[in-house]
């Protein structure tokens, strides 16, 4: 995937977000998740795609959620999974864990949280990622 067509992609996905078109959206961001190209980007572009997926719209979406909406985030756990395996980052088992809470996998959610609250407490315990990782917990 070259990054003229991901940049082309969010346009379009953005674009339908706007207009609080949700299904539309996700199903252009399964379709970019779901391409084998995507997992060639760079771990930063993937990331970027996948932090507006999982939260950039998270008080905007439906209370309940399409089966649309749920197929792309079980699109994304792969990508999800890998970058958290590779790279350990915090804010990466963020996403992967509330990629898991809204398919309702809370067990997994939960134990994801805490993998990440560890490692970000270690590195800044006062950070706003420890307080939403938190705050998730206590959600489930």
């Amino acid at each position: 995937m070259q990054k003229e067509d991901l940049v082309a992609a969010m346009k379009r996905i953005v674009a339908l977000t706007r207009e609080q078109k949700w299904d539309e959206a996700y199903t252009a961001y399964h379709q970019l998740v779901a391409n084998p190209g995507f997992a060639q980007l760079r771990p930063e572009d993937q990331r970027k795609v996948l932090e507006m997926m999982v939260l950039q719209n998270t008080k905007q979406l439906p209370n309940k959620l399409s089966q649309i909406i749920l197929d792309a985030h079980r699109a994304a756990l792969g990508t999800l999974t890998e970058l958290v395996s590779l790279y350990g980052e915090p804010s990466d088992h963020e996403l992967l864990g509330l990629a898991h809470q809204r398919l309702g996998n809370e067990m997994a959610a939960s134990n994801i949280y805490k993998a990440g609250l560890t490692i970000e407490r270690q590195r800044n315990a006062a950070s706003d990622l420890c307080g939403r990782l938190m705050n998730r917990m206590a959600a489930l």
